[in-house]
C-alpha cells in the first residue's frame, strides 16, 4: 500500500499557495469584494452582485479574504470566480439554512473558491447546494463541513467537478440522515476528474444517483477517515465509467464491506455495461478483515476490466 500511496495523484494546484501564504484578511474590510466583470460594477454583498446579473450571463470576481456572506441564484448563468485561486474563503455561512451558494438558475460555474465550516440545523450544511441547472466546479476546496456539494434532482443537467479537494466532510450521527463529501440526486450526468477525497468524517465520499457517471483519475484516500462508509456509492445504479482512480480504504470504518457499491438501494437506473477498469485499490495490511472492491446489487452485467487489487480485497461480489 505504501508504494501505491506514493504514486497517488497530486493535490490540486490551488492547495499549494494555501499551504504557504499568510492568512487572508476579511474581504469586507477593504473595497467592495464582489465585482461583476462584464460591467465593472462593485458590490458589498454577494447577493447584490448575483441579482445584478439577473437572467443574463455574468462573472463575479470574488476578492481575496474571508467571506461571511452567501447568495441564492434563481436565474441566469453565473460564474463565481476567485480573484486569486484558493484565497477567497467562504467560512461558516449559509443561505436558506442550506449552503454558502444555493444554485437554481440556468447554469453556474465555481472556480478557485474555498468553502469551510458549513453547519446547519438539519445536518446538511454544504459549500454548494445545487437545486437545478448545470454546474462546473474547478480548482476549489471543500473542508471541515457537514457536506461539500449536495444536489436536488435535475435529470436534464450535468454536474462537473475537476481539480478540486474534498477534506474532512460527512457525518452520520444525531439520528439524522447521513451527509457525504459529495451527494448528488437524480442528475443526468456527474463527471468527477483529477479530484482528491480524503479524511472523511462519516458517510460516503462520493454518492451519486446520476444516470451516467464519469469518475476518472481521482484519489480516494481514506487512511485518515473516521467512521466512513463506501468510497464510491452509486445507490440507484448507473452507467458510464469509473477509471484510473486510486482507492485506499482506511481502518476506522462504519461500513468496510466494499469500496465501490452499485445499486445498493434501488435499481432505478440501468447499470449494464458500467465500466470499472484501470483503478488501483487497497485496504490496510494486517487489519484482520477483508473487503470487496466492487459490490453489485444491480443484477446486470458490469464491464469490469483489469484493476490493481491489493491483498485482502475480493475483486467482485454480487449481493
Amino acid at each position: 500500500m505504501i508504494q501505491m500511496l506514493l504514486r497517488r495523484p497530486m493535490l490540486p494546484l490551488l492547495a499549494l499557495p494555501m499551504l504557504f501564504a499568510p492568512a487572508p484578511l476579511p474581504a469586507q474590510a477593504g473595497a467592495a469584494p464582489y465585482v461583476v466583470a462584464e460591467s465593472g460594477r462593485a458590490f458589498g454583498r454577494l447577493q447584490e452582485a448575483v441579482d445584478a446579473i439577473g437572467d443574463g450571463d455574468g462573472t463575479i470576481r470574488i476578492a481575496t479574504g474571508y467571506h461571511r456572506d452567501c447568495a441564492v441564484q434563481t436565474a441566469g448563468r453565473v460564474a463565481f470566480v476567485a480573484a486569486e485561486a484558493g484565497r477567497a474563503i467562504f467560512d461558516s455561512v449559509s443561505c436558506e439554512g442550506k449552503a454558502a451558494l444555493v444554485l437554481r438558475g440556468r447554469a453556474a460555474r465555481v472556480d478557485g473558491l474555498v468553502f469551510q465550516n458549513m453547519r446547519v440545523p438539519d445536518g446538511n450544511g454544504a459549500g454548494i447546494r445545487l437545486e437545478q441547472g448545470n454546474l462546473d466546479v474547478a480548482n476549489s476546496l471543500f473542508r471541515n463541513s457537514e457536506e461539500g456539494i449536495l444536489t436536488a434532482n435535475d435529470p436534464a443537467a450535468t454536474l462537473t467537478i475537476d481539480r478540486s479537494t474534498f477534506s474532512r466532510l460527512g457525518r452520520c450521527d444525531r439520528g439524522l440522515s447521513c451527509a457525504h463529501s459529495v451527494y448528488t440526486g437524480e442528475y443526468g450526468r456527474v463527471v468527477v476528474t483529477h479530484t482528491r477525497f480524503e479524511k472523511g468524517s462519516g458517510g460516503h465520499y462520493l454518492k451519486a444517483r446520476a444516470r451516467e457517471v464519469e469518475i476518472s483519475d481521482n484519489s480516494f484516500d481514506d487512511t485518515q477517515g473516521t467512521a466512513t462508509n463506501y468510497l464510491i456509492d452509486l445507490p440507484s445504479g448507473s452507467t458510464g465509467r469509473i477509471t484510473g482512480n486510486l482507492l485506499v480504504q482506511g481502518r476506522d470504518k462504519e461500513n468496510y464491506s466494499a469500496l465501490i457499491a452499485v445499486a445498493a438501494e434501488s435499481r432505478d437506473n440501468p447499470s449494464r455495461g458500467l465500466v470499472i477498469e484501470g483503478n488501483r485499490a487497497s485496504i490496510p495490511q494486517g487489519i484482520g478483515r477483508s473487503s470487496v472492491f466492487v459490490a453489485d446489487w444491480s443484477g446486470e452485467p458490469l464491464a469490469i476490466g483489469a484493476n490493481q487489487i491489493g491483498p485482502g480485497l475480493k475483486p467482485f461480489e454480487k449481493r
